[in-house]
């Protein structure tokens, strides 16, 4: 039986070391719940602002439409005040 003492030691040792380990892997962690729920926040968030970016997109395509045909607009009325005036283009 002498000869299992040893290693019964170095098992125990070991077995407390791997709790020790764990403990503070844990403390590290958090509370797995709340990890989950934060992430969970998290998804919900991303998922929002996502569609916040995409309705962003969305209307600066329009913007951009409704700029272009003002500015086709504008040159229009400039050649046609040019030519009222009689200047040529």
């Amino acid at each position: 039986m002498t000869d299992l003492n040893p290693a019964a030691e170095r098992l125990d040792a070991a077995l407390t070391r791997l709790e020790v380990a764990l403990d503070a892997h844990l403390l590290r962690a958090g509370d797995p719940a709340s990890l989950r729920a934060e992430i969970t926040a998290l998804m919900a968030s991303r998922t929002n602002l996502a569609e916040a970016l995409d309705q962003s997109l969305a209307r600066e395509r329009e913007l951009q439409v409704l700029a272009d045909e003002a500015s086709h607009a504008l040159g229009s009325a400039i050649e046609e005040v040019r030519a009222a005036l009689g200047e040529e283009t």
